[in-house]
């Protein structure tokens, strides 16, 4: 390091050798010189986990203390450190106090506007030792090179899954919480993550930023654009002989000829129950096991799948974002929606194996498959009375439990079942 002269000003005399950068104390610029150096000599006692500052350490140990002392107080979640809570806080008040003087984007961290005046300079001084790509920050070349070892230092708590990113351990956190903390300020829908909401919005504003560079047809999602992409590339090449629709990839084809054949090679060892797919086979083992890995944050209700808990989580909002345009029925979810759309199509495009009667939703078809099986496979835990159908096994359960889940908005008069509620409704509406 050096000292500049002593007829320039005094204030930032002390110069970075690596950066050129200023600044006004010698113990600045010694704090300042690790980050270029990558010296760590501050070390965790309880794992071992290396700081070149010991503030951080200090604040490091708290996370084995389990100490998070300032609470949000819009949210109640707690924090280690104070400026920790204050840049949470701007997540609720969208405070974006750093400003880049090139391109006028703005901040919420000072961290990420000088993570972004990077991609203006072009800089990449870190480079991975085994492909050679290069990075703007160490920490980004750390987490690249287990890429390469497939290191996965972070664990699940829950279930022990473990990952190799810390925010993918955090999205992953999110699917047992059944925490959704991002919404929609037009519908109010809510997501796990910012990504999903900012490709939402674009649902209501129409916004299709990915344009194919050859017809110019416009995309709402990148994702969208590149199978677009294959349709001027021909790189559907596998076709399937009996609908003639083609596929990129074999092992896709080889699942969409079983919808035609009803093969169905993976068979559960306790119940012989089959199916077209592996992953369909060890999601429903877990009935078996009763292992329920995924709780609602709300109600503490818990569920086998993760589709469960997130089509549940949508029944404590209020929000039905699809509706029907030739009855205005709203739902919660686009399958939902799609199921219903048939009713009033007529199309049944789901039929018995055994007997050829077609239906318009694939439970209906299961329900119905019961009756050449003669299995009534829906028990209650009461009564041991059993049912063909689980919808029936809920509303039998009601008559037990006295639970009248579905209320009028107009009186608040309660019913154990919805034919009853909407049966009722027309008495209001004839007055």
């Amino acid at each position: 390091m050096t000292k500049m002269s002593t007829n320039q000003t005094e204030d930032h005399s002390y110069l970075c050798s690596f950066c050129h950068k200023r600044y006004k104390y010698r113990s600045h610029l010694k704090v300042h010189i690790v980050t270029h150096t990558g010296e760590k000599p501050f070390s965790c006692d309880n794992c071992q986990k290396s700081f070149s500052h010991k503030q951080s350490l200090d604040k490091h140990k708290l996370i084995h203390s389990g100490e998070r002392t300032y609470p949000c107080s819009v949210c109640q979640k707690s924090f280690v450190g104070k400026s920790d809570l204050k840049i949470h806080e701007r997540t609720h008040t969208g405070e974006k106090p750093f400003s880049c003087d090139i391109c006028l984007t703005s901040f919420s961290q000072k961290w990420s506007l000088n993570q972004h005046k990077l991609t203006h300079t072009g800089q990449r001084p870190h480079s991975c030792s085994v492909c050679q790509k290069s990075f703007t920050l160490k920490r980004y070349l750390d987490k690249h090179t287990r890429t390469h070892t497939g290191e996965k230092p972070f664990s699940c708590d829950i279930c022990q899954q473990t990952f190799s990113w810390k925010y993918s351990l955090e999205l992953h956190t999110r699917t047992h919480t059944g925490e959704m903390p991002f919404s929609c300020d037009i519908c109010q829908h809510r997501f796990n993550q910012k990504g999903n909401l900012l490709l939402h919005k674009r649902t209501h504003t129409g916004e299709k930023p990915y344009s194919c560079d050859i017809c110019h047809k416009s995309f709402s999602l990148k994702y969208n654009l590149d199978k677009h992409r294959d349709i001027h590339s021909r790189s559907f090449h596998l076709s399937c002989s009996i609908c003639q629709k083609t596929f990129r990839h074999k092992s896709h084809l080889k699942i969409h000829v079983r919808t035609h054949t009803g093969e169905k090679p993976f068979s559960c060892d306790i119940c012989q129950k089959s199916f077209s797919q592996k992953y369909n086979l060890n999601q429903h083992k877990l009935i078996h096991s009763g292992e329920r890995l995924y709780s609602c944050s709300i109600c503490q209700n818990t569920f086998t799948l993760k589709g469960h808990l997130t089509r549940h989580a949508k029944t404590h909002t209020d929000v039905k974002p699809f509706w029907c345009n030739i009855c205005q029925h709203r739902f919660y979810t686009k399958d939902d929606l799609a199921a219903h759309s048939r009713t009033h199509s007529k199309v049944k495009k789901f039929s018995c194996h055994i007997c050829q009667k077609p239906f318009s939703s694939k439970r209906d078809l299961y329900d119905h498959r019961a009756i050449h099986t003669g299995r009534s496979q829906y028990s209650c835990s009461v009564c041991q009375s059993t049912f063909k159908q689980k919808r029936n096994l809920k509303r039998h359960i009601r008559t037990h439990t006295g639970e009248r889940a579905f209320s009028c908005d107009f009186c608040q008069k309660s019913f154990s079942q919805k034919s009853n509620l909407n049966r009722h409704k027309l008495i209001h509406c004839n007055k």
